[in-house]
């Protein structure tokens, strides 16, 4: 459809990408696509952020994509109230010295510091959505709410959407190039495109109260737990701090298909729940609130028809011990927001869209599970798992691996070996081909960078400095023949190098190839490709490696 037809269309409006939903996915793509410098619109039916303070954790990889995205320290700040809460406890009650911790320190002798520039973040979603949607702003995005998404139809060309200001009642036709559906697990989106859902469905159903309470913070003292599961059998539920002094979520647990309604939980009952709970009859409990929230392992069948893709909740649903749905969510627009990109700008053909179903789904079917068997081993309130629930997930070293040692064994990478498993029992990022790209420290003109923070607005090619093999004049060949954004570093000591190491490891045995090898990683941090030696003909294998990643041959 061009512009002509667009207008006798009645389109109102022309945007490049359509992203329906402006929850924390949503949001995310705005401001991925945004710093990416891609025009898009955003549609999102609620009249504002979440106010409710749920899905906080943000685990490892998250924070490094907003550390790269430069929201990495507001993030923090919007986080700092809680930013000593670390670990899981399990206790019948909060009354003495009682209970166990299934984990104290996230990261417990500071491990973490050798793979990653960034750490966990617990930063609430009603604290770290407005962050995004002022930054996604800030870079251009057109962010809509109180406007609903009404239909939608697809063409060989484009999307057209048609939206309602639930303010207004004003209709708008919007032609899109392609649509993200980040409209959460009841997705219309994925309901009109016929895709259905594989796994086990519903595991079980909780209520969200919040509640102020004076004196809970001195029968807590100083446990400063992430979240807390008590185990009365008469009042069992999930404690989790907002501020640490007044303000609280408990998690009760909830059975609609024993017939049990939302209604039936009354403020009174709430508060008793609470107070039975905490082991503290008089407790003060004044409730604030409650929202119904519902557990499920479900994966899409596919993350993609044509145009439309589909991306957090929408795409995969897990439940919420270890907080893997919302990182899943965040990591799936940050995957796709760098292939519309390259798309859209020209510099990839479409079938480089293809790659976004084929690495993230098999992602999401491994963390769900994983997810599910982690509900199974802190024995989450309201959870009765059903004979080997949580699928080949297994307990698989903790949570490291899933956060962060995910791999894409197919898709838009080359030689990756296509036997690992998706999420491996350890982490090892050693420079292998469809893995994220290891961190190092280096020097940059004097300024001390992580090696992530080079993976962003276009393909990177590391080579040593000094070295045989002509890698760098290849890259910038390659990149002026083919149009591609492509920045080429020589990482050593020497005149001609752009970065030095800031530490004795040296950059080529960390990544997996010799002196006189090189690597080529995507804008997402994950690599692409590597030469683990010289090359005859470094321009030729460059050229061949990029046309097959991006779709140009």
């Amino acid at each position: 459809m061009n512009r002509a037809e667009e207008a006798d269309a009645g389109v109102g409006h022309h945007t490049p990408v359509l992203i329906v939903g402006g929850s924390l996915v949503g949001l995310s793509t705005s401001l991925f696509l945004g710093r990416l410098g891609v025009p898009h619109t955003l549609v999102e039916r609620h009249s504002g952020t979440s106010i409710h303070p749920r899905g906080r954790g943000n685990n490892v990889r998250t924070m490094e994509l907003f550390r790269v995205a430069g929201v990495e320290r507001r993030i923090e700040e919007a986080a700092s109230v809680l930013a000593d809460n670390h670990g899981i406890l399990q206790t019948p009650s909060l009354v003495g010295d009682v209970g166990e911790w299934l984990f104290k320190e996230i990261d417990p002798g500071g491990g973490l510091a050798r793979f990653s520039p960034s750490g966990w973040c617990l930063c609430s979603q009603n604290d770290l959505e407005p962050v995004l949607l002022e930054s996604a702003r800030a870079l251009g995005g057109d962010l809509r709410f109180s406007t609903e998404l009404m239909s939608f139809e697809q063409d060989p060309e484009g999307v057209t959407a048609r939206v309602k200001s639930r303010e207004t009642g004003e209709h708008t036709t919007i032609r899109a190039d392609y649509l993200v559906a980040a409209d959460g697990p009841r997705s219309p989106v994925r309901e009109q495109l016929g895709i259905g859902q594989n796994g086990p469905g519903d595991l079980f159903h909780n209520v969200s109260i919040t509640f102020t309470s004076r004196g809970l913070a001195d029968v807590v003292g100083d446990r400063r737990f992430i979240v807390c599961y008590l185990t009365s059998p008469d009042a069992d539920g999930a404690l989790l701090p907002v501020d640490n002094l007044e303000r609280w979520v408990f998690h009760a647990p909830w059975h609609p298909e024993q017939g049990e309604t939302i209604e039936e939980f009354t403020d009174e009952r709430c508060r008793e729940h609470i107070r039975r709970a905490v082991g503290v009859p008089d407790l003060d409990v004044d409730i604030t609130g409650r929202a119904a929230w519902h557990a499920a392992e479900r994966v899409a069948e596919r993350y993609a028809d044509r145009r439309v893709f589909l991306a957090g909740d929408s795409a995969h649903e897990m439940s919420p011990t270890g907080a893997f749905g919302s990182n899943t969510g965040i990591q799936d627009a940050h995957n796709l927001a760098w292939k519309l990109a390259a798309v859209l700008g020209g510099w990839a053909g479409p079938g480089l869209l293809g790659s976004y179903d084929m690495e993230r789904r098999p992602v999401a079917e491994a963390t769900s599970a994983r997810a599910s068997a982690r509900s199974v081993e802190h024995s989450h309130p309201g959870y009765t798992p059903a004979p080997g629930a949580g699928g080949p997930g297994g307990r698989k070293g903790g949570i490291l691996n899933v956060a962060l040692g995910y791999r894409y064994p197919r898709g838009a990478v080359l030689g990756a070996d296509q036997t690992v498993p998706v999420v491996p029992e350890g982490v090892r990022l050693a420079g292998e081909p469809g893995s994220r790209a290891p961190h190092l420290w280096l020097n940059r003109a004097g300024t001390r960078i992580s090696t992530l923070d080079l993976y962003e607005g276009s393909l990177v090619l590391l080579s040593s400095a000094g070295a045989a093999g002509g890698w760098h004049d290849a890259a910038t060949e390659a990149a002026r023949q083919l149009s591609v954004p492509l920045d080429s570093y020589r990482i050593g000591s020497g005149p001609d190098a752009e970065l030095s190491p800031a530490s004795d490891l040296e950059w080529a045995e960390a990544h997996g190839v010799s002196p006189e090898g090189a690597v080529l990683v995507r804008p997402d941090g994950f690599v692409a490709w590597r030469s683990e030696g010289p090359q005859a003909d470094p321009g030729a294998v460059l050229r061949e490696a990029l046309s097959a990643l991006l779709d140009r041959n």
